[in-house]
């Protein structure tokens, strides 16, 4: 059986590879009398870079993580998740330019697209104060914006450097701790290595969970354990909060110095975690709120 779906996995991903040949030479013989580049943008931060580059009537399509402008998903066509793409899918767009985050998947897919003879540009996502500048910069060189992505570059290195100056003025530092989910009962933490640990950095709070790797489940013992003075979580659009609102009835944090602030604090994902050009506001407002008086938050951008 394993055997069997395997050969159909890449027989289906041999005929993806066939579609995108096809689709490509399509696309760049439309474009090339036209001269206007049909970017597909893969990363919510991609996107976000994009539109602030002034790029955005180049872009054909987005992908569902490109929650921001709100207009890009309204007015673009989407080829679904980065991490869950479809060759055929994606070159459905007849794109002539894809960028996209490093993150993007499943690996035999952009492989295929990396084949298809469509420029195909990887931008690397690291979560940092430097990180974000040169991700900028590199995307201007890409589309030919080296001047709007310098100076957006430069606006948003000293945004982080005034951040860093925020940081100093902090006398005790809090403790907190970030839960991406809770599903059955079960909360999954940000650990060291993870966007969300990043953003704790910037925003000068000790990560209650730098002891985990990567996101993980944890038992109920281990939230004991990790005692935070605030927890942190994401929400996605007006309704879906990561059961945020059970975080500190959890019975490992109902005893927590969070619980006995009630220090919640809820943030939109994109922003919080997307680490585009808005980064170091989101880290800003992150601080805000958790040095602000004990009490639910909700922080937005």
């Amino acid at each position: 059986m394993r055997v069997a779906t395997r050969l159909f996995i890449m027989a289906g991903v041999a005929l993806a590879a066939a579609a995108t040949a096809s689709f490509s030479h399509r696309a760049m013989a439309a474009d090339a009398s036209a001269g206007t580049p049909r970017i597909l943008s893969i990363g919510g931060d991609i996107t976000e870079i994009l539109y602030d580059l002034g790029q955005q009537d180049k872009i054909v399509a987005v992908d569902v993580t490109s929650q921001f402008p709100p207009e890009a998903l309204k007015e673009k066509k989407s080829v679904g998740y980065m991490r869950a793409l479809s060759a055929e899918g994606t070159l459905s767009v007849n794109p002539t330019l894809i960028i996209a985050s490093d993150g993007a998947g499943p690996p035999e897919v952009v492989n295929a697209l990396k084949s298809s003879g469509v420029r195909y540009v990887d931008i690397a996502d690291k979560p940092s104060a430097e990180g974000v500048p040169a991700k900028i910069r590199h995307i201007g060189s890409v589309v030919g914006a080296d001047d709007a992505a310098k100076a957006l570059a430069s606006k948003v290195e000293f945004e982080f450097a005034a951040l860093e100056n925020d940081r100093k003025q902090i006398k005790t530092r809090k403790k907190a701790l970030f839960i991406l989910a809770i599903q059955n009962g079960r909360a999954t933490v940000a650990g060291a290595g993870t966007s969300a640990d990043s953003i704790l950095q910037l925003a000068g709070v000790d990560n209650a969970a730098a002891g985990v790797n990567g996101f993980k489940p944890v038992s109920d013992e281990q939230l004991t354990e990790f005692a935070p003075d605030v927890v942190v979580m994401m929400r996605r659009g007006t309704t879906d909060d990561h059961n945020a609102s059970q975080a500190l009835s959890l019975p490992g944090l109902s005893q927590s110095p969070a619980a006995q602030t009630k220090s919640l604090i809820a943030m939109d994902g994109l922003y919080l975690l997307g680490f585009g050009p808005r980064a170091p506001w989101a880290a800003r407002d992150l601080m805000k709120a958790i040095y602000a008086e004990g009490g639910h938050a909700a922080a937005t951008p």
